[in-house]
């Protein structure tokens, strides 16, 4: 369903189209939100699929792409990490997010980091498998404070022979696939052996490792009770706030759970937005083999497409019995909990909002707030950064940074004049959300140009805040300039805190960007972006001169001195590295 400006409002499938469609405008007995939906529509698309796990495929993929207002829509974009053991003689324990090499092996997705570091922790303790790089694992010539502690067999320094490491590495791989029982079972043969070859201290060793691995088994075994990849859902409702919660069990053991908040789930009931979850979540993630929901729901499309996406038989279950209820009850009580934990935050945030707009005599409307700040080393790859918050909370999707050039090294107002024409812009062509109240870091000469800023793009009635860190550049003793009004708020003040919050973002995600531009900057050669140079010739240049600054030194007539640069390319080179 489309709106006058062809944007998206809403996305869904229907074995009977006309059934389906026809309804929403037949019937009179809607929520205000659809009610508000249905005003806004100008025509109807249809798309015909194969099949019906085709339609929740593609319905699910336009969600995510087009964020239509009116549909649930979980955003996730962080990745899940996962267990990493490298490949090679002596394979390392290691943390992993991102894309994966067929040379490692990956166990998880884990919930979380701390899920992964924790288990980590565990089979060092157990397995005494190394954590280092492989460029510290090299280059070492003697143990580490790990061998010491007996946390490594420090196979760096050949305390270890190689069959016996790889045993070890065997047993880690078993206890992660699940199959505790089996590498238990190793570790006592060994310890066996050990102790028949009267090698009592390597005995002693396993004996330890077997005490230590009972004792996890029996904590992460003790509610499952099976060697098998399931994940439970479940959903809590409260006051037009719904929370979703994701428990992970793989191998048999409970990995920890995650919390998500959809938006525009109001009026939803409890099954669509686990129905919406299940698509949307597993759409670009790995999926267990079983599903435990807490509701009653279609589940044979959603199952199709689950096997299909993975390749495998997929099964979503929703008559719990038993063990699974046990994990239900589990799910239940962290949905609950994550969703009583937002709402006071939401209650705390929506003071802090209104102690704002009364501290600074802004109207009751404002809610979208924008604010940036410029960050550079002496003028040096400068980045100006802009944060939002919206809704009680900071929209981390909708951050951007913008790289300054063109501007003076170290001239400010340019650097900002130029990030808020560039966002305002566009925002002014029709582009994007425009913000109620843009805060600005610093005082009265960047509020000056924020507003020459918007008056030329167009959007000089926002309202704008300056942020001067006052005379002794402590917090709580900020200068707030509203306009040409300049306002002090109390350092207890509950709308300080939160400007100072989303000022102290600003900072920190323009600082991030900054070292970025400047550690890429530095690490690159800047012979790299001038056309007609290539790695050869990059190569001769500093070989001939002994180095960048060398080359920076070199004069046309000394560059066009060597093989394959001409006096054409000389003058272009030494134009562009003295322009830089």
């Amino acid at each position: 369903m489309l709106g006058a400006q062809d944007e998206v409002l809403y996305v869904g499938k229907a074995r009977d189209l006309r059934k389906r469609v026809s309804s929403y405008f037949q019937k009179t007995q809607h929520g205000p939100r659809i009610a508000m939906m249905l005003t806004q529509v100008c025509r109807v698309e249809i798309t015909v699929t194969g099949s019906e796990a085709e339609a929740l495929i593609l319905e699910n993929n336009l969600i995510k792409a087009l964020t239509p207002r009116y549909n649930i829509l979980f955003r996730d974009d962080k990745s899940y990490p996962y267990l990493m053991i490298s490949g090679g003689e002596f394979p390392r324990l290691g943390f992993h997010r991102g894309g994966m090499d067929k040379a490692h092996r990956y166990f998880g997705p884990f919930p979380h980091a701390g899920a992964v570091r924790e288990s980590i922790q565990l089979l060092q303790r157990v397995f005494r498998l190394r954590t280092c790089e492989d460029s510290v694992f090299e280059n070492r010539s003697r143990p580490c404070l790990l061998y010491q502690i007996r946390r490594c067999t420090a196979p760096c320094v050949g305390r270890i022979a190689a069959t016996a490491y790889a045993e070890d590495v065997q047993g880690a791989q078993l206890y992660l696939e699940g199959r505790s029982d089996t590498a238990l079972k190793r570790l006592q043969s060994r310890m066996q052996e050990a102790a028949e070859a009267r090698r009592y201290e390597e005995a002693a060793i396993y004996r330890d490792q077997i005490r230590s691995l009972v004792q996890v088994s029996q904590r992460q075994y003790a509610d499952t009770g099976a060697d098998i990849d399931v994940d439970i859902i479940a959903v809590a409702l409260e006051q037009n706030v719904t929370c979703v919660n994701l428990m992970m069990v793989r191998g048999g053991r409970q990995l920890g759970d995650r919390s998500f908040f959809p938006h525009n789930a109001e009026e939803h009931e409890s099954k669509d937005v686990l129905a919406a979850f299940i698509a949307q979540h597993y759409l670009e993630r790995p999926v267990p083999d079983t599903i435990v929901a807490e509701e009653e729901l279609d589940a044979g499309a959603l199952e199709t497409m689950l096997s299909e996406h993975a390749r495998r038989s997929v099964r979503i279950v929703t008559r719990t019995t038993a063990e699974r209820r046990a994990w239900l009850e589990v799910a239940q009580q962290n949905a609950r909990q994550a969703l009583k934990s937002r709402l006071s935050e939401q209650s705390t945030q929506g003071a802090r909002l209104a102690a704002l707009r009364e501290g600074l005599g802004v109207p009751d409307s404002v809610q979208r707030i924008e604010c940036f700040d410029v960050s550079h080393t002496m003028g040096e790859a400068t980045v100006a950064a802009c944060v939002v918050y919206d809704r009680m909370d900071m929209r981390r999707g909708e951050y951007r940074r913008y790289n300054i050039e063109g501007v003076t090294p170290g001239d400010d107002y340019g650097a900002l004049s130029q990030a808020l024409a560039r966002r305002y812009g566009r925002i002014a062509g029709g582009e994007g959300v425009a913000p109620d109240l843009i805060f600005i870091d610093g005082g009265k000469g960047q509020v000056n140009t924020a507003a020459e800023a918007l008056a030329e793009a167009g959007l000089s009635d926002i309202m704008l805040v300056g942020i001067a860190k006052g005379p002794e550049r402590k917090p709580g003793l900020e200068e707030l300039w509203v306009g040409e009004r300049r306002v002090v708020l109390p350092p207890d003040h509950a709308g300080l805190h939160l400007i100072q919050r989303i000022r102290d973002e600003a900072h920190r995600f323009a600082v991030a960007g900054h070292r970025a531009r400047r550690g890429k900057r530095r690490t690159t050669s800047t012979l790299e972006g001038i056309a007609g140079v290539g790695a050869k010739r990059r190569k001769q240049l500093l070989t001939r001169f002994g180095g960048l600054r060398g080359v920076l030194g070199a004069s046309i007539e000394d560059l066009a001195q060597v093989q394959g640069i001409s006096r054409a390319l000389a003058e272009k080179i030494y134009k562009e590295l003295h322009a830089a």
